[in-house]
């Protein structure tokens, strides 16, 4: 632990190539220049913002920026984020140190404005960890400590008696006492701060509170006589939280223990384990005035993805208000605010910016601004008067720059939204259809109700191919449950005469059929005994294959040890191969469930299993020589007409999705070249967590009640493993399948204010009648998708 001295003060902190005020750093004019934008477009920004194009080149410019720093700070107080978004920081930082003398990384830095004549040293630095949570055994993997260890005092090399770092299992514990011991289930009562303790046990827990609260001030104190952070960067929560300073903190708050809200469990709930594990958990943080405390501080807030854009823009916007404890950081000269192109989106400014700069305006981006000028007026588009038009910029841009008038506008906007509607609505014969998803409800949480539609024609054929196995998604507790389940109805002998009759071995294809229609009759019978013994069974299967084993009595020993796994292995530590296959077998059981319901069953359910996919704090990028042919093959094998494929048109981090859409493109490249198939239209989509704005997609799908009825239904039926919403969505406490409708009504009530509420009341067309919900879909030929989807495997390569 570092040790600081009185005479440090933040006058001592330099803010190195950057002058007094907001000037930019060397770093910064180069990456300014390249991005075309102002630092800061006033009044409307409120904090300087540098845009870059994709998420490697994001941690590319935090990296620079801080070895920047480093060189003029070399015993400075640093203090750096974890998760996932620091990914290529980490990665491009430790590439430059590693590569320091070759000439070509001397060019590259140089070409960046880095131009140091020595190699910086990170060894002086004073490290402060900004958060962890509470209790936390911090020889777990998902902890922060485990993390600032990892990837920053060993990862980079700095000095461990220079760091400042949180560990709740050395913090006011009794000699020979642990956490456990304390919180037996891990678990923490605030209230006892301010009331009596009741038992022994809250007693000796209200000491420790007393001694974590006393910890708090101490390091508080530490880090300000250090003169406070002269080097911080932290992502932004989707609440607008900095570290772990939630919606609502005080800008002059301190280190303290703290309870998170909703959002910031959400967001936590994949590292931990489940929302099992986060409703439970506390926090220490660093506060907004640790941040502030020092004047010179270089603050970066970095940002990637769309997902991001919304709270973002409103932090940016904002004066500094609780509400949005980012923008706490306005007081720092210093303080930026490094976006992805995608995190960026809803900076009006910039936006506008780009379209003042277009020289000729494409379709899409008309009926955008029509679009939203409707949305924000509350006016169907063909009531949209010259007025409204003038009083808004883009759109008064808008007429300006295609010399159209308002009333044309009107009318192209209007009949792109009937035009996309008659297309989502349009029946289709003899197509085959390649389905693609990251994930096992992908497809049912963004496009069922289409896929409804689609399949009651017999002259469509459709194939269902899922790229991961989804294992993170399973929970040790539902595994626990599961195998207690098989374990007792081996004991007790229900699966003699099925094991008997080779039912169990792995290549009897016709059983595992059967697996599925029990499955079937045991829910259409409301006979819970029944879905759990087809579970069983599919278990039992897959342990004959993975175990490659067929002697009872040893397979009832291999679950008496997976129980004993299940029960010791916190939470959100990454599972040993086995068991990550066994947990991604759950998933594709349920997966081929679903479709059983709609009649497709064997080979129309693929399951790839791509080798990227492995539970890795930092996932891999698709690789060409593996993870591309399997999808390839499967196109040679299927000749489809159309391929769907999960839509996100930036990489927001180390995403699932992003990263199978990056391989489905290579796949469709290599196939079109192999075969000279170039017709095959591509079918993006968006779920929970991405949303296509209404100009972006093409194909508006009308959902009636009953395909919503259905969408739940099928969730809660075939999907056990994400009933009790263990890794939910940040903007709804519960299900998928209920955030999925939820977007599908609004996307309605958006189309309704677009055409007016009498155009599906009076709609001669009964389905239009019925809608209730609209489905977004972006159909696109194979080179607009291979232009949307961009090239990142150059950069990632890079480093």
């Amino acid at each position: 632990m570092v040790q600081a001295t009185r005479s440090e003060n933040p006058k001592n902190n330099k803010a190195d190539g950057a002058k007094k005020g907001s000037m930019t750093s060397k770093v910064e004019q180069v990456a300014l220049q390249a991005s075309g934008y102002e630092l800061t477009y006033r009044p409307h920004e409120k904090l300087p913002v540098i845009v870059v194009d994709n998420f490697p080149n994001l941690g590319r410019l935090t990296a620079l920026r801080f070895l920047e720093w480093v060189s003029a700070n070399p015993e400075g107080v640093a203090a750096l984020p974890t998760g996932k978004t620091p990914e290529y920081f980490i990665k491009y930082v430790m590439h430059y140190l590693s590569n320091w003398t070759r000439k070509e990384t001397r060019a590259e830095l140089e070409q960046h404005g880095l131009t140091l004549e020595r190699k910086p040293s990170l060894a002086g630095l004073r490290f402060v960890q900004l958060d962890e949570f509470y209790p936390i055994d911090t020889r777990q993997h998902n902890s922060f400590h485990y993390y600032v260890n990892k990837f920053y005092i060993k990862g980079f090399g700095l000095d461990p008696a220079r760091a400042m770092l949180i560990d709740p299992g050395r913090i006011g514990l009794p000699a020979g006492s642990s956490l456990n011991d304390l919180f037996p289930d891990m678990t923490v009562d605030l209230s006892l701060r301010i009331r009596k303790a009741r038992t022994l046990l809250e007693k000796r827990q209200q000491r420790v509170l007393e001694e974590v609260d006393q910890f708090c001030t101490e390091y508080e104190h530490r880090v300000r006589e250090m003169g406070g952070i002269g080097f911080f960067m932290g992502g932004i929560g989707p609440d607008g939280h900095i570290a772990f300073n939630i919606r609502g903190s005080d800008f002059y708050s301190t280190t303290r223990l703290i309870e998170p809200n909703y959002e910031t469990r959400a967001a936590a709930a994949t590292d931990l384990g489940g929302m099992e594990v986060a409703r439970n958990k506390l926090v220490i943080t660093i506060g907004l005035r640790t941040i502030t405390y020092n004047k010179n501080a270089v603050a970066i807030i970095i940002a990637a993805g769309e997902a991001k854009a919304d709270i973002v823009a409103r932090t940016i916007h904002s004066q500094r208000r609780n509400e949005y404890p980012g923008s706490a950081l306005a007081v720092l000269p210093n303080a930026r605010f490094y976006l992805t192109r995608g995190a960026a989106s809803r900076l009006t400014n910039r936006v506008f910016v780009d379209f003042a700069r277009e020289e000729q305006v494409p379709a899409e981006r008309t009926q955008r601004i029509v679009m939203d000028l409707s949305l924000n007026t509350g006016k169907p588009i063909q009531q949209l008067t010259r007025e409204d038009f003038l009083n808004d910029r883009f759109a008064a841009e808008l007429i300006k720059k295609t010399k159209s008038t308002y009333q044309a506008l009107k009318d192209e906007t209007h009949e792109a939204v009937l035009g996309n509607l008659k297309r989502g609505n349009q029946k289709i014969e003899d197509k085959t259809f390649l389905h693609t998803a990251p994930h096992h409800d992908d497809i049912i949480l963004a496009y069922l109700p289409y896929v409804t539609n689609l399949v009651r024609r017999s002259s469509t054929r459709h194939a269902f191919a899922y790229m991961t196995s989804g294992f993170n998604a399973v929970t040790n507790d539902y595994m626990h449950g599961a195998i207690s389940d098989l374990l007792y109805r081996l004991e007790h002998g229900e699966f003699d005469e099925l094991l008997a009759r080779g039912y169990f071995e792995p290549a009897n294809a016709s059983a595992r059929r059967i697996d599925v229609s029990y499955y079937h009759e045991g829910a259409e019978r409301r006979h819970e005994d029944k879905k759990l013994s087809a579970i069983s069974r599919r278990i039992l299967r897959n342990m004959f294959e993975l175990y490659e084993e067929d002697n009872v009595e040893n397979l009832k020993q291999r679950c008496h040890e997976l129980l004993n796994y299940f029960s010791t292995q916190y939470p959100g530590k990454k599972d040993m191969a086995l068991v990550q296959q066994l947990k991604g077998r759950v998933r594709e059981f349920e997966s081929e469930l679903k479709w059983a319901s709609y009649g497709f069953i064997g080979e129309s359910v693929r399951h790839l299993r791509l080798g990227f996919y492995k539970g890795d704090m930092f996932t891999e990028v698709p690789r060409a020589d593996r993870d591309i042919p399997p999808i390839r093959q499967l196109l040679e094998e299927l000749s489809p007409d159309i391929t769907t494929v999960a839509f996100d048109p930036e990489g927001s981090g180390p995403d699932t999705h992003y990263k199978v859409l990056q391989a489905v493109a290579e796949a469709l490249k290599a196939y079109e070249k192999k075969t000279g198939k170039s017709d095959v239209k591509v079918i993006g989509y968006r779920n929970v967590w991405f949303k296509f704005h209404p100009a972006e997609a093409n194909l508006f799908v009308p959902t009636s009640s009953t395909h919503l009825a259905d969408m739940d239904s099928t969730f809660d039926t075939c999907f056990n493993t994400q009933r009790t919403a263990s890794f939910p969505s940040y903007e709804l406490d519960g299900p998928f399948s209920k955030l999925a409708r939820k977007i599908q009504v609004k996307q309605f009530e958006q189309v309704k204010t677009f055409l007016g509420e009498d155009f599906f009341i009076n709609n001669e067309d009964h389905g239009m009648r019925a809608c209730r919900g609209i489905v977004y879909l972006r159909e696109m030929t194979l080179p607009e998708f291979y232009s949307k989807s961009r090239e990142l495997r150059q950069v990632a390569e890079a480093i």
